[in-house]
């Protein structure tokens, strides 16, 4: 049977592997380079974290779970990364990157989902992290401002992010293994990876369409297709609190999956888990408006399992922590 935790709880325990390899360095300063244990109690392996520089870190993860782990994770923000699957399969509820594959995502908002790990299952990643605003000031050499081609790789935290699963290509391979085998230390090992990672970026964002081309016009839907993705739309109001994974709510509707997200966002102008989000915080503000739920249980009727990750949302989505919102409301004086 698979130990479920949720991402908060996992995190958690790779945090205390970390900080005890952490202590164990003579440096009192956090290390730029750190390899250590994946924790025993998970499995067996190793996990290593360089920090290039502020704004970049290179994460590399080769292990073997002693058991299936479910993890599950909520709405939350995402950095710009890119997530190269060497060995296994990163697999969740939502999508599936197998060995010689890569995710590639834009900052925003990720929705929740619950990731799959095998037991004895030997997965070996290198993931990389940028933050957004050296992205733009890579590109463009100063101000930061991206070209409207890649705006939608920097979104706000509180709207659904880019993400997409790609080939690895052969001279995205060769970086990667020139990455593992680095021959420098120090400075200039971080002068070395950092141009790397550059180099990976520049071949990803060179298979990105350029959407700086006249615009082509979307094929318009079919009559059945758009009642169909109306109906996707209802399951989901009607399921704030236990949404179907993307695969689930196309099988419901009657409709493939790539047509039923291409088709969402054409007819309401958003994806379908920016749609969720929206729909679950207006929800969840009714419900505190209204004076007949607690924070925790508007939270929990929202499908918010974890108290703090709804008052985050709900703060990024309306400016106000939910108990002040509700403390603003009549009915709270009325029956404090």
């Amino acid at each position: 049977m698979a130990i479920t935790f949720s991402q908060e709880d996992y995190l958690e325990i790779i945090e205390r592997s970390y900080e005890a390899s952490v202590t164990s360095v003579p440096n009192s300063q956090q290390p730029l380079d750190l390899t250590w244990a994946y924790p025993q109690e998970l499995g067996s392996g190793y996990l290593r974290t360089v920090r290039i520089r502020e704004g970049i870190v290179l994460d590399i993860a080769d292990y073997r779970p002693h058991e299936d782990l479910v993890v599950a994770s909520e709405d939350r923000e995402h950095p710009l990364e890119l997530c190269f699957v060497l060995t296994g399969v990163a697999a969740s509820e939502l999508t599936s990157i197998r060995a010689g594959q890569h995710g590639f995502c834009g900052s925003g908002m990720a929705p929740g989902e619950v990731y799959q790990k095998t037991a004895h299952r030997r997965e070996f990643e290198v993931s990389i992290h940028i933050d957004p605003t050296l992205l733009g000031q890579w590109i463009t050499g100063y101000s930061g401002e991206l070209p409207n081609s890649l705006s939608h790789l920097i979104k706000p935290s509180d709207c659904t992010y880019y993400s997409q699963v790609c080939t690895t290509h052969s001279a995205m391979q060769q970086v990667i293994q020139q990455i593992l085998q680095c021959p420098f230390q120090g400075f200039t090992q971080r002068m070395y990876l950092e141009s790397k990672i550059w180099e990976l970026m520049t071949l990803q964002l060179a298979q990105l369409p350029d959407t700086d081309e006249p615009h082509q016009t979307a094929k318009p839907l079919k009559p059945d297709d758009v009642e169909r993705i109306h109906y996707a739309k209802e399951i989901l109001v009607s399921r704030l609190n236990d949404p179907p994974t993307l695969i689930e709510l196309a099988r419901l509707a009657g409709i493939n999956d790539c047509k039923l997200k291409a088709g969402f966002r054409q007819v309401f102008g958003t994806t379908v888990f920016g749609y969720l989000h929206d729909c679950r915080m207006e929800k969840s503000r009714q419900l505190l408006e209204a004076g007949e739920m607690s924070v925790s249980n508007a939270a929990q009727a929202v499908g918010y399992a974890n108290r703090s990750h709804f008052a985050i949302a709900f703060r990024k989505k309306f400016g106000i922590n939910p108990s002040a919102y509700r403390k603003r409301q009549p009915h709270f004086w009325q029956t404090s």
